[in-house]
Protein backbone atom coordinates (compact mmCIF):
# COMPACT_ATOMS: atom_id res chain seq x y z
CA UNK A 1 0.00 0.00 0.00
CA UNK A 2 1.31 3.49 -0.86
CA UNK A 3 2.14 5.94 1.32
CA UNK A 4 0.81 9.30 0.69
CA UNK A 5 2.43 12.66 2.38
CA UNK A 6 -0.45 14.73 4.56
CA UNK A 7 -0.23 17.77 6.12
CA UNK A 8 -0.68 18.33 9.55
CA UNK A 9 -0.53 20.90 12.38
CA UNK A 10 2.77 20.82 13.86
CA UNK A 11 1.27 22.41 16.97
CA UNK A 12 -2.08 20.36 17.63
CA UNK A 13 0.58 17.26 16.86
CA UNK A 14 2.75 18.17 19.81
CA UNK A 15 -0.15 18.98 21.74
CA UNK A 16 -2.03 15.58 21.03
CA UNK A 17 1.29 13.68 21.78
CA UNK A 18 2.10 15.20 24.85
CA UNK A 19 -1.42 14.70 26.29
CA UNK A 20 -1.62 10.82 25.05
CA UNK A 21 1.95 10.16 26.59
CA UNK A 22 0.87 11.45 30.14
CA UNK A 23 -2.40 9.70 29.68
CA UNK A 24 -0.57 6.19 28.81
CA UNK A 25 2.21 6.75 31.53
CA UNK A 26 -0.70 7.70 33.95
CA UNK A 27 -2.65 4.39 33.22
CA UNK A 28 0.92 2.36 33.10
CA UNK A 29 1.42 3.41 36.61
CA UNK A 30 -2.04 2.98 37.60
CA UNK A 31 -2.46 -0.63 36.37
CA UNK A 32 1.12 -1.33 37.42
CA UNK A 33 0.18 -0.29 40.67
CA UNK A 34 -3.28 -1.93 41.04
CA UNK A 35 -1.52 -5.12 39.26
CA UNK A 36 1.32 -5.07 41.52
CA UNK A 37 -1.13 -4.87 44.69
CA UNK A 38 -3.30 -7.59 43.79
CA UNK A 39 -0.74 -10.07 43.13
CA UNK A 40 0.94 -9.17 46.60
CA UNK A 41 -2.37 -9.91 48.50
CA UNK A 42 -3.24 -12.79 46.67
CA UNK A 43 0.34 -14.55 46.91
CA UNK A 44 2.08 -13.04 50.17
CA UNK A 45 4.13 -10.92 48.46
CA UNK A 46 7.80 -10.52 46.98
CA UNK A 47 9.92 -8.68 44.56
CA UNK A 48 9.00 -10.73 41.49
CA UNK A 49 5.84 -10.51 42.27
CA UNK A 50 6.18 -6.32 41.53
CA UNK A 51 7.51 -7.00 38.58
CA UNK A 52 5.17 -8.92 37.46
CA UNK A 53 2.46 -6.61 38.53
CA UNK A 54 4.41 -4.26 36.55
CA UNK A 55 4.53 -6.59 33.23
CA UNK A 56 0.82 -7.06 33.44
CA UNK A 57 -0.06 -3.05 33.63
CA UNK A 58 2.22 -3.09 30.70
CA UNK A 59 0.46 -5.15 28.91
CA UNK A 60 -3.16 -3.83 30.19
CA UNK A 61 -1.62 -0.40 28.66
CA UNK A 62 -0.45 -1.77 25.25
CA UNK A 63 -3.95 -3.27 24.71
CA UNK A 64 -5.64 -0.21 25.66
CA UNK A 65 -3.28 1.70 23.16
CA UNK A 66 -3.83 -0.65 19.86
CA UNK A 67 -7.50 0.07 20.58
CA UNK A 68 -7.61 3.57 20.73
CA UNK A 69 -4.68 3.88 17.84
CA UNK A 70 -7.79 3.47 15.15
CA UNK A 71 -9.59 6.41 16.65
CA UNK A 72 -10.56 9.54 14.45
CA UNK A 73 -8.10 11.65 17.27
CA UNK A 74 -5.36 9.77 16.78
CA UNK A 75 -4.68 10.66 12.70
CA UNK A 76 -1.91 12.41 13.61
CA UNK A 77 -0.08 9.96 15.94
CA UNK A 78 -1.12 7.15 13.31
CA UNK A 79 0.91 9.32 10.61
CA UNK A 80 3.75 10.02 12.11
CA UNK A 81 4.36 6.31 13.03
CA UNK A 82 3.89 5.16 9.44
CA UNK A 83 6.02 7.91 8.22
CA UNK A 84 8.67 6.98 10.69
CA UNK A 85 8.21 3.38 10.00
CA UNK A 86 8.84 4.20 5.84
CA UNK A 87 11.69 6.49 6.58
CA UNK A 88 13.41 3.16 8.34
CA UNK A 89 12.77 0.95 6.11
CA UNK A 90 14.53 3.64 3.17
CA UNK A 91 17.17 4.18 6.14
CA UNK A 92 18.33 0.87 4.89
CA UNK A 93 18.56 1.20 1.56
CA UNK A 94 20.29 4.36 1.54
CA UNK A 95 23.66 3.18 0.15
CA UNK A 96 22.39 1.34 -2.58
CA UNK A 97 19.81 4.30 -3.35
CA UNK A 98 22.47 6.69 -3.61
CA UNK A 99 24.29 4.37 -6.21
CA UNK A 100 21.34 4.62 -8.08
CA UNK A 101 21.11 8.40 -7.91
CA UNK A 102 24.68 8.12 -9.39
CA UNK A 103 24.02 5.61 -12.18
CA UNK A 104 20.58 7.77 -12.88
CA UNK A 105 17.58 5.73 -12.05
CA UNK A 106 14.59 7.66 -11.60
CA UNK A 107 13.16 5.04 -9.47
CA UNK A 108 16.32 5.88 -6.70
CA UNK A 109 15.68 9.79 -7.25
CA UNK A 110 12.14 9.30 -6.41
CA UNK A 111 12.66 7.31 -3.28
CA UNK A 112 15.50 9.70 -1.95
CA UNK A 113 12.99 12.31 -2.72
CA UNK A 114 10.49 10.86 -0.50
CA UNK A 115 13.32 10.73 2.45
CA UNK A 116 14.43 14.10 2.18
CA UNK A 117 10.96 15.37 2.04
CA UNK A 118 9.90 12.78 4.81
CA UNK A 119 12.76 13.58 7.03
CA UNK A 120 12.17 17.59 6.62
CA UNK A 121 8.25 16.90 7.39
CA UNK A 122 8.74 14.63 10.56
CA UNK A 123 11.67 17.70 11.75
CA UNK A 124 8.68 20.30 11.13
CA UNK A 125 6.23 18.31 12.92
CA UNK A 126 8.79 17.46 15.64
CA UNK A 127 9.51 21.32 16.55
CA UNK A 128 13.48 20.73 14.84
CA UNK A 129 15.22 22.10 12.26
CA UNK A 130 17.47 20.02 10.02
CA UNK A 131 20.07 23.25 9.64
CA UNK A 132 22.71 21.49 12.46
CA UNK A 133 22.78 17.98 9.70
CA UNK A 134 25.39 19.72 6.77
CA UNK A 135 25.69 16.41 4.84
CA UNK A 136 21.64 15.62 5.07
CA UNK A 137 20.92 19.29 3.56
CA UNK A 138 23.61 19.02 0.86
CA UNK A 139 22.04 15.39 -0.48
CA UNK A 140 19.19 16.95 -0.16
CA UNK A 141 19.98 19.60 -2.72
CA UNK A 142 21.92 17.20 -4.79
CA UNK A 143 18.51 14.95 -5.24
CA UNK A 144 16.71 18.12 -6.07
CA UNK A 145 19.06 18.91 -8.99
CA UNK A 146 19.49 15.00 -10.04
CA UNK A 147 15.46 15.66 -10.61
CA UNK A 148 15.41 18.64 -12.28
CA UNK A 149 18.06 17.59 -14.54
CA UNK A 150 15.71 14.48 -15.69
CA UNK A 151 12.85 16.35 -16.00
CA UNK A 152 10.91 15.45 -12.67
CA UNK A 153 9.16 17.72 -10.40
CA UNK A 154 11.30 18.28 -7.47
CA UNK A 155 8.69 17.13 -5.04
CA UNK A 156 7.44 13.74 -4.36
CA UNK A 157 3.71 12.37 -2.85
CA UNK A 158 4.28 9.72 -1.19
CA UNK A 159 6.28 6.17 -1.79
CA UNK A 160 5.08 2.73 -2.66
CA UNK A 161 7.82 0.36 -0.78
CA UNK A 162 7.88 -2.00 -3.70
CA UNK A 163 10.23 0.64 -5.29
CA UNK A 164 12.83 -0.06 -2.77
CA UNK A 165 12.64 -4.31 -4.55
CA UNK A 166 14.78 -2.70 -7.36
CA UNK A 167 17.47 -2.35 -5.04
CA UNK A 168 19.55 -4.16 -2.08
CA UNK A 169 19.30 -3.38 1.51
CA UNK A 170 22.77 -1.87 2.53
Amino acid sequence: MPFQFEDHDPEAYRRKGKLISLAMAGQLIVCGLVFSQLLQAAFDGGFWLNVLGVLLGLVATSLVFVVLRERPWMTEMRYVWQLKHRLSRVSGYLPALRRGMAEGHDTALAVLAFYHQGMAQLAELNGRTLDDDAELLAEREVVRAARREHGLPERVSGLDLHDLEAFRRG
